[in-house]
């Protein structure tokens, strides 16, 4: 808040706004020394007597730029400058449910359910809990298939304490019985969960990832399969972690930290100091000691996966939602590291979807191909939408949709024909608008703290350096037409994977879905018609 070196003219206030008052022309120019007042000046202009206001300058180059540094034991430590009183440091560790393949599945799950438990110096969640509230902190920790993420946003202050922190949540932790008990609990119930939600895209997408890679990286289950609750134990987490949680495999980023502090609170906790597997063998089973880490490259095999399953229940109390089949296609696309991952990307934004409705408008994305050519079209089609999973080795583009059981011919159909339309021409109208998005898309998302924190994290932990949103954005610019046919082309000369989910008897085989694909014209589909 700025005060007025003089005092206002009141009088001149009340007749901005219209309000009769005696004239006191005579005052203001005493009291101003015959200038105006402060409020009889335009909001272009600047006030007279004050001082130049002094700006903040931060050259684009330090705003933008992302330190990396490789310490000794392997780890390293990435950081971005950011301005404000809090900051976001985290840990990204090259490990996930792919690397499964040597133990039972469903470790990953176990490990994030475990993340901020009682470690060699602080005895419990609550205990770690307390220690970021002294620092207005926060925390959070996710496992996906491919990398573990553990992060939290603190007062800059105390960045010390969150290295720290996870030098003792990765390297440190207990894993008392108790804590397992109540894990083991915990995955149960989250499995229960997702089997009784009406939304069953979790499900789907696991089913098509087993579909896509069968018996292998990709393909091996993110969610604790049931009959694995029970068998993963203390023994079998610490192997785990001995192979996949070392430096090597580590990278610390910060959003907001000066780098070398970064650098020298990282050497301090987690170069000076072993791991308790290293400390305790016996904390680790003998056959894991002699197990190199998994480097094995995802093989795509397409195929399909099947669940009969009655979904007639799944919408609790009185519901006008009727039950659905859920179904899923997917091609092999590309990995984030090649060169056609941008162009990826726009197809994905391109085709788009959702749900049969939507409470937004254009800017949801109800302009997309999915909308305007399958779900504006057909009353049957509940839900359509494209996702395209990338990874280091591998990608996968897909499209899961859902519609009533009698349905499931035409929504299949349908979802068929999108594919093959994806090798067709594209509008011009229709590509700026999908690449406007996705920039748009990148822009916002990286205005958050903590997105940034997880992209350099990502990004370093793929190429060993960051991209700059400036070159992304130049890439996105540069996909043209032509570009995207040639990428549609390409996922669709790879073996189609096949995910079914409700009642399967109305589904297509394998085989004729292999045909629908293969067929030159797009396949008939009843269209709802209140005009016969």
């Amino acid at each position: 808040m700025f005060r007025l070196g003089r005092s206002l003219n009141l009088r001149s206030c009340f007749r901005r706004f219209g309000t009769k008052t005696a004239p006191a022309e005579s005052s203001s120019s005493s009291i101003n020394g015959g200038k105006k007042s402060p409020t009889e000046i335009p909001l272009s202009q600047p006030l007279p007597d004050f001082p130049p206001p002094l700006y903040a300058s931060v050259s684009e180059r330090d705003q933008q730029e992302t330190k990396v540094t490789r310490l000794a034991n392997g780890i390293r430590v990435a950081s971005q400058p950011k301005f404000g009183q809090f900051c976001t440091i985290g840990m990204l560790i090259d490990s996930g449910s792919r690397y499964e393949v040597a133990y039972p599945s469903g470790i990953s799950h176990f490990l994030e359910k475990l993340a901020f438990q009682s470690t060699k110096n602080f005895t419990s969640r609550d205990a770690i809990m307390q220690y970021l509230e002294k620092y207005g902190g926060i925390c959070d920790a996710q496992i996906s298939r491919d990398s573990a993420v553990y992060a939290s946003s603190v007062e800059s202050q105390g960045y010390d304490a969150v290295v720290k922190l996870l030098n003792d949540i990765s390297r440190q932790m207990l894993i008392s019985e108790k804590e397992l008990v109540e894990v083991r609990q915990a995955v149960k119930f989250d499995l229960e969960d997702l089997a009784k939600r009406y939304e069953q895209d979790s499900l789907l997408t696991e089913m098509i990832h087993k579909a896509a890679y069968r018996e292998n990286t990709l393909g091996l289950p993110r969610l604790c399969p049931p009959e694995n609750v029970d068998k993963i134990d203390r023994k079998t987490l610490f192997s785990y972690l001995s192979q996949y949680y070392t430096p090597s495999r580590m990278v610390i980023a910060g959003v907001g930290i000066d780098h070398g502090a970064l650098i020298e609170s990282t050497e301090k906790y987690f170069c000076s100091s072993k791991a308790v597997w290293e400390e305790d063998p016996s904390l680790v089973l003998p056959s894991a000691s002699k197990l190199p880490a998994d480097a094995s490259v995802a093989q795509y095999t397409g195929g399909e996966v099947r669940i009969e399953k009655d979904l007639s229940s799944a919408a609790l109390g009185p519901s006008t939602i009727p039950e659905l089949a859920h179904f899923a296609l997917g091609f092999q696309s590309s990995s984030h590291v090649d060169d056609d991952f941008v162009p990826f990307c726009v197809l994905n934004i391109l085709m788009g979807g959702g749900g049969s409705f939507s409470a937004g408008g254009p800017g949801k994305g109800m302009y997309t191909r999915l909308y305007t050519n399958a779900l504006n079209k057909h009353h049957y089609l509940y839900s359509a939408t494209a996702f395209n999973h990338s990874y280091i080795d591998s990608g996968l583009f897909c499209i899961l949709a859902s519609s009533p059981p009698e349905s499931v011919a035409e929504m299949v159909a349908t979802v068929v024909e999108q594919f093959q339309q994806m090798a067709g021409p594209v509008g011009e109208e229709e590509l700026n608008r999908a690449k406007t998005q996705l920039s748009s898309m990148l822009m916002m998302q990286l205005e958050s703290r903590p997105v940034i924190f997880e992209d350099i994290g990502r990004q370093v932990l793929a190429y060993g350096h960051r991209k700059t949103a400036k070159t992304l954005l130049e890439q996105i610019d540069s996909v043209t037409a032509e570009d995207i046919q040639r990428v549609a082309e390409r996922m669709l000369r790879t073996k189609p994977s096949v995910a079914c989910l409700g009642k399967l008897s109305a589904f297509p085989s394998y085989s004729d879905i292999q045909g629908m694909l293969t067929s030159v014209e797009p396949q008939k589909k009843k269209r709802f018609s209140l005009f016969l």
